[in-house]
């Protein structure tokens, strides 16, 4: 038998194996987050209802306020009208293209800076000092050399998106197992083999991590960008509304950027799943 060989057999063998007499998981632990999470909203958006019914608001508290039923309304005029859909493709199209370009330069700069001591050495005091700079300082310097369009908001997202997951990737490549890496390298693998076979799938929970944070960052940038400099797209809308005193509207943008902020989450939580399912489960419940 090879060294090789040898190696799969001791993994094999140290693997947990599936207890076919095993009871089946109770449902409630099953459908319990979600049961918790759907009720929780329910209770809020139900006393959010009914306090203008049992507390007598202020006209000038009247002014401001409003309720879930003239939210719903107000998005459902927008959705039948098709007011909604085009300011919301021009938001959707700057955070697409600047969580993308993030991705695209944010992973792969990760790894190579986490797998490079020159490179590390060369790019951290740049990535420190960007990194602890707020966003909003550089929408001026944007505006000034891109004006008000499509590719400053593109960039505001770009900056805003590009160093959860750049810093998240780095600290996964920095903490992969190493006696996993020597292991490999002892066999005669390359850098990219390395690279490829243990330190992404290791840094896998960093990256993902690094993601869902950069679809946070993503989001507050295109609401930054057109509350700002933009002159079209669903947070202009709620620039005006707000100026109007339209509360409703400006709760119903906000709700599809939250929207909008789940979705990507939801995929990425899926893409996390399909990923990660070779890791052992080692969890146990209380």
């Amino acid at each position: 038998m090879s060294e090789l060989q040898a190696v799969d057999a001791h993994i094999s063998a140290a693997a947990p194996a599936d207890d076919p007499t095993a009871p089946p998981p109770n449902l409630w632990r099953q459908v319990e987050p979600t049961v918790l999470g759907v009720g929780g909203i329910v209770v809020l958006l139900v006393v959010w209802e009914v306090v203008p019914q049992l507390v007598t608001l202020s006209p000038g508290m009247q002014l401001f306020f409003t309720t879930p039923s003239q939210i719903a309304g107000t998005l459902w005029e927008m959705i039948a009208t098709g007011s909604l859909w085009h300011p919301l493709g021009v938001s959707a199209s700057g955070f697409a293209f600047g969580l993308g370009l993030a991705i695209v330069v944010g992973l792969p700069l990760g790894v190579l800076i986490g797998r490079s001591p020159t490179l590390n050495a060369m790019f951290d005091p740049f990535i420190t000092a960007l990194n602890a700079t707020p966003r909003l300082v550089f929408l001026p310097l944007l505006l000034l050399w891109f004006g008000f369009g499509l590719w400053s908001k593109v960039l505001i997202v770009f900056i805003g998106a590009l160093f959860p997951l750049l810093i998240n990737t780095y600290e996964g490549v920095r903490n992969s197992d190493k006696v996993l890496v020597n292991v490999v390298r002892s066999f005669g693998a390359k850098e990219w083999d390395i690279t490829r076979l243990v330190v992404i799938p290791n840094s896998m929970p960093y990256i993902v991590a690094g993601l869902r944070l950069a679809i946070g960052r993503a989001v507050l940038g295109v609401v930054v960008a057109e509350f700002f400099g933009s002159e079209e797209g669903l947070g202009v809308i709620m620039v005006q509304a707000a100026g109007q005193y339209k509360v409703a509207l400006v709760f119903a943008g906000l709700i599809v950027f939250a929207g909008l902020s789940l979705v990507m989450t939801g995929l990425v939580q899926l893409l996390e799943h399909r990923l990660t399912r070779w890791r052992p489960q080692h969890a146990a419940e209380y």
